[in-house]
């Protein structure tokens, strides 16, 4: 069997304690599958006496995770730092220039930075991995990558962000309101304490603007990404979606339309009998439209120790057994600059929730300005008693969406309107 593969791990947080667990307990059978052991041989982390549950006694500690490149007894680097830019994008930058392979699970540096280092990668002739900053441990990348190279893709979606699943389907399974579900989501662990990145849709924006570049080989464009988060969701469209066999998810959309690169994050109703509907709790899934192969779905779980591990270690026995590929698919020179698709354009179905006062002629003045605005409508549900007034909720037929909101403008503009209404896209793919 071949020398180890040395790993400097920066990190020794849930992911970094994790990557030290699973390569302590399938040793064995990581080595078999890499034709050679891969083993630790330094670590760095803020506070290296700080209990974390792992044994790091075997390994060098260095404070200075920036000094892990340039070590003899590292072969490659694993950057479990965190953080689109600071110590994590220095460390980054500085194995890739040594012509050390790294392997991070970090999403929002590649989102911002992806390219520049995907090109340093390829003039030092190393690796540059990150299954683990999407979906965390389901190979999308790899299977976007290697086992979907032979086809054209139409589009890539998914639901990318644990945090706002969990929310959404407990939310829909207990009738609960967003502020109830999200303060016991905080209590036990599933949302940070500044939840903004995972509710707003940030984080997922970071993770599809990774996967619109493996899908259409073009260059990221996360400022491209339209995001919209789950705050404005109530437990009154939960109900309303159940009603008209919709279920309500976070989806991250991207498509590329005539030369132009298509990307959304914002909260969907969901077909019943598409399986994204059934994608519950903290799980995330992926689904790819090739012109081939046909629908491919991934599915499971997108975050914690184990799983974000089990991705990191996969890049590692990649790179053991020496596989250097581009890590978009192909060299950065080649990847396409798609400009922005105009949000505004597209088309589809919307469904649409307004609080309005409860008196004669509302009604007539809400369809009045869908119909100037050329909007048409495929149902209604109205409902009294929503806070001294009437809750109206409808769905369009396909529209252009610069249709819809102008329509909603002239509503917004009505005293008899309360509050600011809600849209949200229907997925129809």
């Amino acid at each position: 069997m071949a020398n180890p593969l040395r790993i400097g791990l920066a990190g020794l947080g849930t992911v970094g304690g994790g990557v030290v667990r699973l390569l302590g307990a399938n040793a064995g059978l990581i080595a078999r599958r890499a034709d050679r052991p891969v083993v630790i041989s330094a670590v760095s982390a803020r506070d290296r006496h700080r209990d974390r549950g792992i044994d790091c006694a075997g390994f060098a500690w260095v404070d200075d995770a920036g000094e892990l490149p340039g070590r003899s007894d590292v072969d490659v680097v694993v950057e479990c730092i965190g953080g689109a830019d600071g110590p994590a994008l220095a460390l980054a930058r500085d194995s890739l220039a040594l012509g050390k392979p790294l392997v991070t699970a970090n999403k929002a540096m590649l989102a911002h930075h992806g390219l520049e280092l995907a090109a340093l990668a390829e003039a030092a002739g190393t690796a540059l991995k990150y299954e683990a900053a999407v979906a965390g441990g389901i190979p999308v990348i790899k299977g976007l990558r290697e086992g979907a190279a032979a086809n054209a893709l139409s589009s890539v979606y998914g639901i990318l962000n644990g945090t706002c699943n969990y929310i959404l389907t407990r939310m829909e399974a207990e009738g609960l309101g967003f502020d109830a579900v999200l303060t016991d989501a905080q209590r036990l662990g599933f949302a940070e304490a500044d939840p903004s990145f995972d509710i707003d849709g940030i984080d997922a924006a970071h993770k599809l603007s990774i996967l619109a570049s493996l899908a259409f080989a073009s260059r990221i464009d996360f400022a491209g990404v339209a995001c919209a988060g789950i705050r404005a969701v109530a437990s009154a469209d939960i109900d309303h979606a159940a009603a008209l066999g919709y279920r309500i998810r976070l989806v991250g959309l991207a498509s590329a339309e005539d030369g132009r690169l298509f990307q959304r994050v914002h909260p969907c109703l969901v077909p019943q009998a598409h399986p994204l509907a059934h994608v519950d709790g903290p799980l995330n899934a992926v689904v790819a439209e090739g012109d081939f192969v046909g629908r491919l779905f991934f599915s499971g779980r997108g975050a914690g120790a184990g799983p974000t591990a089990s991705a990191v270690v996969a890049d590692l026995i990649d790179i053991a057994r020496g596989d250097t590929g581009p890590a978009f698919g192909m060299p950065v020179a080649q990847l396409a600059a798609l400009p922005a698709a105009p949000q505004a354009a597209h088309a589809g179905r919307f469904y649409l929730r307004l609080a309005v006062v409860d008196r004669p002629g509302v009604l007539a003045m809400l369809t009045a300005a869908l119909r100037d605005s050329d909007v048409s409508i495929e149902s209604l549900i109205q409902r009294g008693d929503h806070g001294g007034g009437v809750l109206v909720v409808m769905v369009t037929h396909v529209c252009v969406e610069a249709k819809v909101r102008a329509a909603l403008a002239t509503m917004a503009a009505s005293e008899d309107v309360l509050g600011a209404p809600v849209m949200m896209h229907i997925l129809d793919l």
